[in-house]
């Protein structure tokens, strides 16, 4: 993009003309325009630069490590986004877990055989503080 950008502005370059002049205090000044008597005109070429061969195998290390790293930094805020996204799942199930052992209702465990295994308060209650310790531990 920056070489076609240069290559249709260099027909402008070649066309420019650019003015010298001396003032009354001996400073130079260059202006686009003769604005003093004596301003000679100056031409502009534009300087073709040849890389050598070392200096493009060093601009073709320098890019490729900066795709690299682009790459890098892609990855890394993928993964994150998606530890991000498993975090506030997880904190979700815990908090509606938490909601559904209400107070005041009886809970059970289905066993094998199909009996209902009731759950004690203290065993409620110990789930309770155990989901809310969790939802504090990993959802603050």
């Amino acid at each position: 993009m920056r070489l076609l950008f240069c290559l249709l502005l260099l027909p402008g370059l070649a066309t420019a003309e650019i003015y010298r002049w001396v003032d009354a205090n001996g400073q130079v000044h260059f202006t686009q325009r003769p604005v003093a008597p004596g301003a000679e005109q100056v031409e502009v070429r534009p300087q073709v630069i040849e890389r050598d061969e070392a200096t493009r195998e060093r601009e073709a290390r320098t890019a490729r490590f900066f795709e690299a790293r682009r790459a890098e930094q892609t990855q890394a805020s993928l993964a994150s986004a998606e530890r991000q996204a498993r975090h506030a799942q997880e904190c979700g199930e815990l908090r509606n877990r938490l909601a559904q052992i209400a107070e005041g209702r009886r809970y059970f465990h289905a066993e094998d055989n199909g009996e209902r295994t009731y759950y004690s308060d203290e065993q409620l209650d110990a789930a309770r503080r155990q989901l809310r310790d969790r939802v504090a531990e990993r959802c603050s």
